[in-house]
């Protein structure tokens, strides 16, 4: 697998694109993600901050509906949050400021975390690489966060459901009534 590409972000707009992939990300493939990657950006106002942190419940259940989109009304509802939330740092004096004010890579992470929903460990790595912040070498980072690829490397097993329903089939099964 190769890196992400890197951009050299012009404008607030560019860096909600980037925390923006990862909000999408988180739990799927990439390749899907990239797949309805133009259809997201459109849903998005090609990702205009302003526009985005305007969006109203009523314009979030609409894009949960899009069929362009990745539907999880929670990962449309965060980015509308982050959103919100890079305009506040900006207004605050600046996101790019506040990126470069923190000592080290894992302090600027865990901010990250706290403050944008959707943003794990993999999103702010993500986000932080493909803006030109400085990031540790992959390979050491994701050994420091139990992550690990190729060989050797341990297999999970499935998520295991939350209790949330059973499938279709079973479920129409179960309503209907033994005939008598």
């Amino acid at each position: 697998m190769e890196a992400p590409k890197q951009i050299t972000p012009k404008s607030l707009d560019d860096y909600l694109e980037q925390l923006s992939k990862g909000v999408f990300q988180a739990g799927i493939s990439w390749r899907v993600v990239d797949a309805k990657w133009d259809g997201i950006k459109a849903a998005f106002h090609r990702f205009q901050v302003e526009r985005v942190a305007r969006m109203s419940d009523r314009d979030i259940d609409k894009v949960a509906t899009d069929e362009r989109v990745i539907r999880s009304r929670p990962k449309i509802a965060a980015v509308v949050h982050n959103a919100q939330a890079l305009l506040q740092v900006e207004r605050a004096g600046g996101f790019k400021k506040h990126l470069r004010s923190f000592p080290d890579y894992e302090s600027l992470a865990t901010d990250l975390k706290k403050r944008f929903k959707f943003v794990g460990d993999s999103g702010a790595y993500h986000f932080l690489y493909t803006v030109r912040q400085p990031v540790p070498d992959w390979h050491a980072w994701a050994a420091a966060h139990g992550m690990r690829w190729g060989e050797g490397a341990k297999t999970t097993r499935p998520a295991k459901s939350r209790g949330r329903s059973a499938p279709r089939a079973r479920t129409a099964q179960r309503r209907r009534s033994p005939a008598r």
